[in-house]
């Protein structure tokens, strides 16, 4: 059973974030003009007439949106700042799925990007990282309140459902016969797993990789009302299970945490808009 909440309407991305897309924000930052979001900016602004999603971790208040004082220096910008962009993506020399030029890579998702990366590379494209309980929303196909984001069918071991694995550390990608996971092979182009597809479309809503989500990491509010978590902790919330971890972690309400600086090779993304 799925997490109750409320919420208002939005559109989630079909597909995670790809290295080829977030090629596209670092082509930007490092370039002419590339600069930082700017303040305030990434809100629900459809919402509680432009004040975003009301902060259930302090009633009364909404999105504060990019926060520019603190936030700017963790985005590399300007023509020297590639380098930094390719050692800061280069987090895992087995998995990560960056690469420093444009290349055979640029289908899968990427990886190693930590939250402020992920907020302003949303930003950068018109949207915004969507809440958990957007997140949850779609996941569990609303109402439906499924149990996997495709139906109740059992994943299955033939990555047609899902790109997940056990707790040992072994893949079912790409052969279908749980083996060690040996690195990025393991990880599939986005939108493999075809029938997986959730209630509304979108694919890789569980496996594949973790994603970030927009709230920091405290006890789930209920109700929440067109609501996210927005007092900081010492940790952000990621959902959706992940190429190397077991089925249990594929189920819509199934909750992780990580440090918003934090770099993983099992840490991805993607974006939901305004309707």
């Amino acid at each position: 059973m799925a997490d109750p909440a409320t919420v208002s309407g939005f559109r989630m991305d079909k597909y995670l974030v790809t290295v080829g897309r977030f090629r596209q924000y670092v082509n930007y930052v490092t370039g002419a003009g590339g600069a930082p979001p700017a303040n305030g900016s990434g809100i629900h602004t459809h919402l509680n007439c432009g004040l975003g999603l009301a902060n259930s971790g302090s009633a009364g208040t909404y999105e504060m949106g990019w926060e520019s004082t603190d936030w700017n220096t963790y985005i590399a910008t300007g023509a020297g700042a590639a380098s930094t962009w390719n050692t800061n993506l280069s987090c895992d020399a087995t998995y990560e799925t960056w690469t420093t030029t444009a290349g055979t890579q640029e289908t899968l998702p990427i990886n190693c990007v930590t939250w402020y990366e992920a907020y302003a590379f949303c930003i950068w494209d018109g949207s915004f990282l969507p809440s958990e309980a957007e997140w949850e929303y779609v996941a569990a196909g609303g109402n439906e309140q499924l149990e996997y984001p495709w139906d109740s069918t059992d994943p299955g071991t033939a990555n047609q459902y899902a790109i997940y694995g056990d707790d040992n550390g072994d893949c079912y990608y790409p052969t279908g016969t749980l083996a060690s996971c040996m690195g990025v092979a393991n990880i599939a182009p986005v939108g493999t797993a075809r029938q997986g597809a959730g209630y509304w479309g979108q694919l890789d809503m569980a496996g594949e990789v973790w994603e970030w989500n927009l709230d920091w990491y405290a006890t789930y509010v209920n109700p929440c009302i067109n609501c996210a978590y927005l007092t900081t902790t010492s940790s952000l919330a990621i959902r959706g299970g992940v190429f190397d971890y077991a089925a249990a972690y594929l189920l819509p309400p199934y909750r992780v945490s990580g440090y918003p600086m934090a770099r993983s090779y099992n840490f991805g993304f993607r974006c939901a808009r305004a309707p």
